[in-house]
């Protein structure tokens, strides 16, 4: 699994002119599944994400969790986390997840990060657009295999 955490002041998800989702102080959060991953590493990643030290503290160092500062997530599936570039100029996105594999984990993902911050959703698979504040601007890529 690999995610890439952003710190936002805000951030929305747009599809077909529609929002269908928003959130505002928090992180908006792209995932990326593989055939390898499991309840377990999602669970890993799960308890490693809410528990980051990335907002700022009274004293302006980097020092709060997303708990600590009540903030919410945006969650937006992207397969395209796992694309290969070593080969040619149009990347391989063989070592992302099917669908079928995917879909499951995202929205077990989505589940597991509920239970801890308020979490708003794109649609899996949909054409959506993103708009977001990155604050700071604050950007961390995590690997399950980091773990």
């Amino acid at each position: 699994m690999r995610v890439v955490i952003q710190l936002v002041k805000h951030a929305s998800c747009t599809i077909d002119g529609k929002m269908v989702s928003s959130i505002e102080k928090g992180y908006c959060i792209l995932a990326g599944f593989n055939d390898f991953d499991s309840k377990e590493i999602i669970d890993k990643m799960v308890n490693k994400i809410v528990k980051l030290r990335i907002f700022m503290d009274e004293n302006e160092k980097m020092n709060c969790s997303i708990l600590d500062v009540k903030g919410s997530v945006l969650s937006i599936s992207q397969f395209t986390l796992y694309a290969n570039c070593k080969k040619g100029n149009r990347p391989s996105f063989i070592e992302a997840a099917k669908p079928v594999v995917s879909s499951p984990l995202y929205d077990y993902f989505n589940e597991k990060l509920s239970e801890f911050v308020p979490v708003q959703t794109g649609v899996f698979g949909a054409d959506m657009k993103i708009d977001l504040c990155n604050d700071g601007p604050i950007t961390i890529v995590m690997d399950s295999n980091d773990l």
